[in-house]
């Protein structure tokens, strides 16, 4: 069985491509998809790609979450489809409100481009399974509005159950509260994230490591990962 991955194009996307390609390089098969749609041509997971759809318009991924195919992606997501959502597509996943939260300008206000290191707060879902816990990683982060934010009261819940699925280490490169960089639902098939791991896929491509420059793979897992799930659930 080869796990068929959707990567949905919107107006404004730009890692579209490479989400297709991490996707075929983690030994899946990518599936192009289109905004405009209501057909998920039965795909077992989503990818909502980075960008800036729409032209962040209004509030990044606020236009993109009303996209026709959203309503087919929010069907999907409650009958426990694994969904990864990268910069803008993170954005869009909490405008259509299936994470919490949401994500503002950046607090220096500018766009910020640079490796960075996460450390993996929950290895329990659909995307960080090949993870373990506390364990630290590399891949590109590239954004303006990338500060998460949310209530006290929701990061107190957020913290208490275990749903903060990435947090910055060594510096926090957009303001985001408690250094959260990327967040999981309930269920943990649905997970956002600010960085790009569809860009730490490839020696030659990824950040630069202690073993050689740009052989960094760290973002690999999160595609194995979500393959496994399908895999196992099939099983």
């Amino acid at each position: 069985m080869t796990t068929r991955v959707g990567v949905i194009t919107f107006p404004g996307s730009l890692d579209d491509r490479d989400a297709q390609r991490a996707i075929r390089v983690a030994g899946g098969e990518p599936v192009a998809l289109w905004h405009g749609s209501h057909d998920l041509d039965g795909v077992d997971a989503l990818v909502l790609p980075g960008g800036f759809s729409y032209g962040d318009y209004l509030r990044a991924g606020a236009i993109a979450a009303l996209a026709p195919i959203m309503t087919e992606v929010k069907d999907a997501a409650a009958k426990g489809m694994p969904i990864l959502g990268i910069c803008n597509g993170f954005q869009m996943l909490v405008e259509a409100h299936l994470l919490p939260g949401g994500l503002i300008r950046n607090a220096h206000q500018q766009f910020i481009r640079r490796d960075q290191r996460l450390r993996v707060e929950n290895n329990d879902t659909a995307w960080t399974s090949e993870f373990t816990s506390g364990q630290e990683i590399v891949i590109p982060l590239k954004n303006a509005d990338g500060g998460y934010v949310a209530s006290e009261s929701e990061l107190d819940r957020l913290e208490g159950e275990g749903l903060v699925a990435f947090r910055y280490v060594g510096v926090n490169p957009n303001g985001s509260l408690r250094d959260i960089a990327g967040i999981t639902n309930d269920r943990g098939n649905v997970v956002g994230l600010m960085p790009h791991p569809e860009h730490a896929v490839e020696e030659g491509f990824g950040p630069d490591t202690a073993a050689a420059m740009r052989s960094g793979v760290d973002g690999l897992p999160f595609f194995t990962s979500a393959i496994a799930a399908v895999v196992g659930a099939a099983a």
